[in-house]
């Protein structure tokens, strides 16, 4: 079955921590083992796993995204928001993360994260479950 999470952002650039929603879906489903699937269908937006134990990390990573791509440049792209395509680009917009003993199998510090960077919006995260 495919789920889809809503995130609401609130900023033109900000990740959001989805890992409690994601893991309620996984009990939802009684899924015991297998691979959760993550995919942002959106082309300015995309998801990643990083710390979620220290909030200044998610700002660290914008911060490096901003000097990395910034938001004013020398980009053809009319619609002014060049380097969030860029930025998601470098993110992506997928991930796999397997499901043992009916729990993501993610690191001690990790979380899995909604990564916005031309907000604010209302986006989707889709979420397939596969058993096995």
């Amino acid at each position: 079955m495919l789920h889809t999470l809503t995130v609401n952002t609130t900023t033109r650039s900000q990740l959001i921590d989805i890992t409690p929603q994601v893991k309620k879906i996984i009990q939802a489903e009684k899924i015991s083992e297998g691979c959760c699937y993550l995919f942002v269908p959106h082309t300015t937006a995309g998801i990643t796993i990083n710390e979620h134990a220290d909030p200044s990390v998610a700002q660290d990573i914008i911060n490096g995204l901003e000097r990395l791509v910034p938001r004013e440049g020398s980009y053809r792209h009319l619609e002014g928001n060049a380097d969030a395509h860029i930025k998601t680009s470098l993110v992506g917009s997928s991930l796999f993360v397997p499901i043992v003993d009916g729990q993501l199998v993610l690191g001690t510090w990790q979380g899995i994260f909604f990564c916005e960077f031309d907000g604010p919006r209302q986006r989707k995260v889709l979420v397939k479950l596969i058993s096995g």
